[in-house]
């Protein structure tokens, strides 16, 4: 089936004819005659697979008839990132070229006067993250209430950033005769919640099972050690040994990690830039084009560039960390293999990474192969890096720390002659560390009896010695100071004071 047949108008199909496209996609094809048809849509398919074509071209369809006005927007676009959000802009000027649309993009990061300025003028399409366009409502400086379309894109991913309460906010700004398009690439039960609760009688499509990757697309995983460096040096032997390596997009879990990682890929002689949230506007759109015009030829990124972003021609994926949630894999590696294109996925997985492996295998309903070794799972063993079979009790480490043995002074806790082992101490698991102290041990002497108190001089009991402790001595009585000749009535006050004074008279 051609575009023709979907019901498009010409001046689309004039413009599907310049970009080169000859036939949809599958989720193109079934969502474009619904949409045209003013029913609620709920779509999913795998990442690359066309998406927000399939919203935009009956968009412009549907637009051909009718005029914005000032601060009413006629249809609304909610997209998670602002690389998302712009993204979305270029396809309304790829497709919409034969139309005269005022086109509007709404995101942080750009000056509150400049879009003011382009909702005054009235705006066909609106192209918003949540927070911004809730910024400019509050500031009354944005009215919902002429939105015919609404299209939340990338809905999971909303989620994962916190947006949802935002988009119930939106909701109820917007009428309620709209019509609602859907469209992701997983379908976690939350996103099912909120979706039955923004659709009418939806149209369910679903031409690929949820979370699921190109077949085009190699999947390996790499087994590396704990440390940062070490993943490093892996990453870049990797890099170097790649086949049909053409540019890669990186993957970090942390900003931190992602500036960290960059700092030392260029010092190795990479040609790199970063992406992550803490850029400004300018500096993320800057490097999003260095890569995209091959400038660079490795992008390391957080999830921000995760969703969505059609990058095309991109060789491998990798991942530097192992994400957390199992649907974060999906689109990460879904940047790779679009369009019919071949693709290398590698994950670097550390011992720490094997549950969340195994929850990405679960979901996805396959094994990734390894290259070379597995990793192998951490276990306490391995986070302390010495067996178990060879570790010393607690007690006896802190012995040798502190230089107390057994039979040692000072040791009134730890290592004292007399004092056992504590046996409830023991694992369960283990038996009891005898004590071999029969061989080590000095012979002990017998102990003398206690002496009974003594009398002494002055009628009072001598306090008993301790057989293990050093005696106490008595204090001895002080003998009385007889006073000195020349202190009268035994004053102790200094010689110099009981001197004579001469006055002279004046």
């Amino acid at each position: 089936m051609s575009f023709s047949h979907l019901g498009l108008s010409d001046k689309v199909i004039g413009a599907i004819d310049a970009a080169g496209y000859k036939t949809p996609t599958p989720i193109q094809e079934q969502a474009i005659p619904h949409v045209l048809a003013r029913r609620d849509v709920l779509g999913i398919a795998q990442t690359g697979t066309g998406k927000t074509a399939a919203f935009v071209l009956p968009m412009l369809t549907m637009l051909e008839k009718g005029r914005a006005r000032a601060r009413m927007p006629r249809t609304l676009i909610l997209e998670p990132t602002r690389e998302l959000a712009a993204q979305v802009e270029e396809q309304f000027d790829k497709y919409g070229k034969n139309h005269k649309l005022n086109v509007a993009l709404i995101i942080g990061g750009v000056s509150f006067g400049d879009q003011d300025m382009k909702l005054v003028r009235g705006v066909d399409v609106l192209i918003a993250t949540p927070g911004r366009l809730l910024d400019h409502s509050e500031r009354g400086r944005l009215l919902l209430s002429g939105v015919e379309l609404l299209i939340i894109d990338e809905a999971d991913r909303m989620l994962d950033m916190g947006f949802i309460p935002d988009i119930e906010r939106i909701g109820k700004l917007v009428p309620f005769t709209r019509q609602t398009l859907f469209f992701t690439a997983t379908m976690p039960p939350e996103i099912q919640r909120i979706a039955d609760n923004f659709l009418h009688n939806p149209v369910r499509i679903e031409v690929s099972k949820p979370a699921t990757a190109a077949t085009t697309i190699t999947q390996l995983q790499c087994a590396v050690g704990r440390e940062g460096h070490e993943k490093r040096d892996t990453l870049r032997r990797i890099i170097r040994a790649a086949e049909n390596f053409k540019n890669a997009i990186i993957f970090c879990n942390r900003k931190r990690e992602v500036a960290l990682l960059h700092k030392s890929l260029i010092s190795h002689g990479f040609n790199a830039v970063a992406l992550h949230g803490d850029l400004d506007q300018s500096a993320r759109t800057a490097a999003l084009e260095a890569f995209r015009n091959g400038t660079a030829k490795l992008l390391i990124a957080s999830d921000v560039a995760a969703r969505g972003l059609d990058i095309p021609a991109v060789s491998h994926v990798f991942n530097f960390d192992v994400p957390h949630h199992p649907d974060d894999y999906v689109h990460r590696i879904g940047r790779t293999g679009r369009a019919g294109l071949t693709g290398t996925a590698i994950s670097l997985v550390a011992p720490i990474d094997a549950k969340s492996v195994q929850a990405i295998e679960k979901l996805m309903g396959m094994q990734i192969p390894w290259m070379g070794e597995p990793a192998k799972a951490e276990t306490p063993e391995s986070a302390s890096g010495e067996p178990r079979a060879n570790r010393r009790p607690q007690g006896e480490r802190s012995s040798e720390r502190s230089g107390e043995g057994r039979g040692s002074r000072g040791g009134r806790n730890r290592g004292g002659r007399d004092r056992q082992p504590r046996q409830d101490t023991a694992p369960q698991d283990q038996a009891p560390v005898p004590v071999q102290a029969e061989a080590k041990a000095p012979v002990e002497q017998p102990q003398p009896a206690l002496e009974q108190p003594r009398l002494r001089q002055d009628n009072r009991q001598e306090p008993r010695r301790r057989p293990d402790k050093s005696p106490v001595r008595a204090s001895q009585p002080q003998p009385k100071r007889e006073p000195v000749a020349d202190e009268p009535d035994g004053s102790h006050l200094p010689a110099f004071l009981l001197r004579p004074v001469t006055i002279k008279s004046a």
